[in-house]
């Protein structure tokens, strides 16, 4: 869609000389959030023949680069476009192009009359109305002394190509105090819109930026005791994609200048958001630093699927357990990682062969089906001796349909923290993890002792690996995040809650684990928690909110519909065909010890299909 400029009928001359000049009060008198009114804006000049290839770049970059119109060719001339009849300023406007090297810096493109009569101008939103909405919400306005622009930083996180145009996401940077972070984020978003939504919270180096005193635009801005970096989408983006389209000539408005525009910012006006759509804040890890956000309606939903797996059916104590926002936490940081390694697999029945539980395996198969339609690089770790029975479990799921496809299977019969270290990294370096996500569905867990109990107080560590030294080993690696998913407190990860399994739960000061996870995620039946996992996983990734900041607001976001992403949740027909095929291979009840449909005492029909179908209820509701 082409749009055309228009001028207010205010004096154009006036309008540019205030900004310009960084004159404090242009943006209270000019660009007040959600009023009509003149709008800042940064321009880019390309010849016409580039004019649709950039269009198009913009609408699938919406974020860094939100276009508010374009002129026909030749429509704004040099006499609109030079300096400000009366102002007399050195500060350079604008920045000439000649095959994406930047030759010269201009303050008027007078001398350029006949190549502007071939070129279209494009109008791109600015930083100004941002500023306002933090200022609003509480944050003092940067620069007050009238200095140059702030810290702008190119990134490693590629826009969206679309032909010759091809650049780094550039984002701009505000310390936030971590006690004011949600309140501003969602003042941001409330004036703003999706353009005041950040793509970023947290270690600016999870954005391939390594100093932020050493900005690739504007001022260094400081981090104070207390504060947290928050990055939002730069309009600085479109110098990057005009130096990568390498054409002859180009112009672009310099950065911390802006032109005056009476386009109407169809967000602002729009009003606020709904209460929906106002994103939570949440922390997902600490090193390296990191928030993830979400809408409050798709919070509201993983909350409630906490609420419902935490049901105790076995009356074992498990709400003792319970740890507010574990599910959400550890779903959400599971929709940022790029690999995971599952790990599953109690031997509770040591008299019986397999010694395996019908808990477990279903619930990190569906995990990891649900990972894989997110196009997650998955991996299972199992005991060496139950290798066999876990390579015919995978094979037999695809077979069935529960899997597309297989999933690797690996083994840890253990060794030093460097071989631990070694099967997380590659090539053992702690800086470029292989997997970024542990996931512990109802595997055993070591106790204080270092022995491995069932919940009847019986020592099994004759039948378990060291498993667990992964998970210590993750702790000291940066980068590297755990779920462990329990329902009675001998699991691997319940490390987190040992103190409430040692006071509540039967045998607790003998069997309680006491290896930590990141999120401790209990539930009635360990399986639920798989499922509960994969359901949130869903939920997030349908949240617009929560998608643009996975996506760091560059190119189009994608519909569940469009990624099968409904198909890959659990089902009970799934569900019934693994239990199914877990019969077959004589995997018995964690409590009766019967071979049949139930898990943990508890028959499929009529108590684990109807929470499949719950949690499936929750998952797809319309709100």
């Amino acid at each position: 869609m082409s749009f055309t400029l228009h001028l207010k009928s205010c004096p154009f001359s006036v309008i540019r000389s205030w900004i310009l000049q960084k004159k404090p009060n242009i943006r209270n008198m000019f660009s007040t959030a959600g009023a009509p009114g003149p709008r800042p804006a940064s321009v880019v000049l390309l010849p016409r023949s580039l004019a649709p290839d950039f269009e198009k770049f913009c609408q699938t970059n919406g974020g860094p680069l939100p276009l508010l119109g374009r002129s026909e060719p030749g429509r704004w001339a040099s006499s609109t476009l030079g300096a400000a009849p009366g102002t007399r300023t050195d500060r350079p406007q604008f920045r000439k192009y000649e095959f994406g090297a930047c030759t010269g810096s201009l303050t008027s493109l007078e001398g350029h009359s006949e190549q502007l009569k071939d070129m279209v101008t494009f109008f791109l939103g600015c930083s100004f109305s941002l500023e306002e909405a933090l200022e609003k919400g509480g944050l003092p306005r940067r620069n007050p002394a009238g200095r140059g622009h702030g810290a702008a930083y190119k990134t490693t996180v590629p826009c969206a190509a679309v032909a010759g145009f091809c650049c780094p996401l550039v984002v701009t940077m505000r310390p936030v105090p971590k006690d004011k972070l949600e309140r501003l984020v969602q003042a941001s978003c409330s004036l703003r819109g999706v353009q005041g939504q950040p793509v970023h919270i947290g270690d600016p180096g999870l954005l391939g930026i390594q100093d932020l005193s050493k900005p690739d635009y504007g001022d260094p801005e400081v981090c104070g005791p207390g504060d947290v970096p928050v990055f939002w989408p730069s309009h600085l983006t479109s110098l990057e994609a005009v130096s990568s389209c390498k054409t002859p000539l180009a112009f672009t408005s310099a950065p911390g200048c802006a032109v005056m525009t009476d386009l109407q910012d169809t967000e602002a006006l729009a009003g606020s958001l709904t209460p929906d759509q106002i994103p939570e804040v949440h922390c997902i890890s600490q090193d390296p630093l990191h928030y993830s956000i979400a809408s409050a309606s798709a919070v509201r939903k993983i909350r409630e699927l906490e609420t419902v797996i935490a049901v105790d059916l076995g009356s074992r104590g498990i709400g003792h357990l319970l740890c507010r926002d574990e599910l959400l936490r550890a779903s959400l940081s599971l929709s940022h990682a790029r690999s995971v390694l599952i790990t599953t697999g109690f031997p509770t029945h040591f008299n019986h062969e397999p010694p395996e539980e019908t808990d477990g395996p279903p619930g990190a198969l569906a995990l990891a089906a649900f990972l894989r339609a997110l196009e997650k690089g998955v991996s299972m770790a199992v005991d060496q001796r139950a290798l066999s029975l876990f390579e015919k479990l995978v094979q037999e799921a695809v077979e069935q349909g529960v899997l597309k496809t297989k999933i690797p299977i690996l083994t840890y019969p253990g060794g030093s923290a460097r071989a631990a270290q070694a099967l997380l990294c590659s090539d053992g370096d702690p800086r470029s993890p292989r997997f970024d996500h542990l996931v512990a569905i109802e595997r055993t867990g070591r106790a204080a002792d270092g022995n491995y109990y069932n919940a009847r107080k019986m020592n099994i560590k004759h039948l378990v690996d060291p498993i667990d030294d992964l998970f210590l080993a993750a702790q000291k690696i940066p980068g590297i995040s755990s779920t462990g998913v329990g329902d009675g407190g001998n699991e691997l990860g319940m490390g987190k809650v040992k103190e409430a399994v040692k006071r509540h739960i039967r045998n607790g000061d003998v069997i309680a684990c006491d290896v930590e996870a990141d999120f401790a995620v209990i539930a009635g039946v360990s399986n639920w928690g798989g499922y509960a996992l994969a359901c949130a996983l869903y939920i997030l990734n349908s949240c617009e909110v929560h998608g643009r900041y996975l996506r760091r607001a560059t190119g189009p976001s994608a519909a569940p519909g469009e990624q099968n992403w409904t198909q890959a949740l659990p089902s009970i027909d799934k569900e019934e065909k693994m239990l199914d095929i877990l019969v077959w291979h004589k995997v018995r009840s964690g409590v009766s010890g019967i071979v049949g449909m139930e898990v943990d005492g508890l028959p499929f029909h009529g108590t684990h299909d109807q929470m499949i179908q719950k949690l499936l209820d929750v998952t797809t509701a319309r709100v």
